[in-house]
């Protein structure tokens, strides 16, 4: 009886010694992941606006720290394009249609671009990332994701520099400035065509991923154009 008295209270113990263990890594795992994922997101607004990092010397997250401080403004827009006193951390851009974070690069005390978060639907996964642009409020400045789950090879391409670099310098509005995105192709852009300005190439065999990309980049745009149409006026 005492035998069984014994191993009981001994690993009803253990087993409290254990889940306070495992409760506690678990609780600091969370941490460092949180500080990672704030990490890569600061990283691709800094790549968005135009901040290239050495593959001999790649960014530490002390670097990428330092960079965002010292570089990137970051306030929240209200749905008119008005500035809004709300902590752009506290913000889930996924969802949050009342509240819109916006992120500007400054040099020299002028800003040198603007960088929104993009976010939908594409194949199998919801695509993460950042669509950068120019201070005109017309211009592609740059993209970055940073999390998705498309097919390597195929979707999993929209990370790819070569894909990305097809966005810098179009166009995402008419020469009226009226809204329309930018059209992924099934294949090249002809660059002679007098729509090329807001086209980009296609990704070989991904078209619903492309779409996806097309449908929801355009849809967050319009969540942020009454504030482009004020820069574009001058009136930001």
């Amino acid at each position: 009886m005492r035998s069984n008295i014994y191993t009981i209270s001994f690993t009803s113990i253990m087993t409290i010694i254990l889940g306070f263990i495992l409760s506690t890594v678990a609780g600091k795992l969370e941490v460092i992941q949180n500080e990672q994922v704030e990490n890569d997101m600061k990283k691709n607004i800094l790549v968005s606006l135009g901040y290239v990092q050495s593959s001999e010397n790649p960014w530490t997250s002390k670097d990428v720290q330092n960079l965002f401080e010292k570089n990137i403004e970051s306030y929240v827009l209200d749905p008119y394009g008005n500035r809004k006193d709300v902590d752009p951390q506290s913000i889930d851009s996924e969802i949050d249609i009342e509240n819109l974070p916006v992120y500007l690069k400054k040099e020299n005390g002028q800003i040198d671009g603007y960088a929104i978060p993009i976010s939908g639907k594409g194949l199998w996964s919801t695509l993460y990332g950042f669509f950068a642009i120019e201070p005109d409020g017309r211009t592609v400045k740059g993209i970055t994701f940073y999390k998705h789950k498309e097919t390597p090879g195929l979707g999993g391409e929209v990370d790819k520099e070569w894909f990305q670099n097809n966005f810098i310098g179009k166009k995402f509005v008419d020469q009226n400035d009226n809204l329309v995105g930018i059209k992924v192709l099934k294949g090249k852009v002809d660059r002679n065509s007098s729509t090329a300005y807001y086209k980009v190439d296609g990704i070989s065999g991904a078209t619903i991923t492309s779409k996806g990309l097309e449908k929801f980049l355009l849809d967050d745009l319009k969540k942020y154009d009454p504030f482009f149409q004020k820069i574009r006026l001058g009136k930001g």
